[in-house]
């Protein structure tokens, strides 16, 4: 009886908790593709490839920690 009464707070709290879970992917592969973005542009410059490939390399890692979190 008292599982059947709680139902509908486990519910919403279980829809928030996956909507939260699905920002984070999100913003977590936003902030993968900028990473990304801004490690190419340094690229371009040999000074700035010291500092680009690492961030290259960090940016994708994010966006695969967001896709397969």
């Amino acid at each position: 009886m008292v599982s059947l009464l709680t139902l509908p707070f486990r519910l919403a709290w279980s829809l928030i908790s996956f909507i939260f879970n699905l920002t984070g992917r999100l913003l977590g592969v936003i902030f993968g593709i900028i990473i990304m973005i801004i490690g190419g542009i340094l690229t371009v410059t040999i000074l700035g490839a010291i500092v680009g490939i690492p961030l290259l390399i960090v940016g994708l890692l994010l966006i695969i920690r967001s896709i397969f979190k």
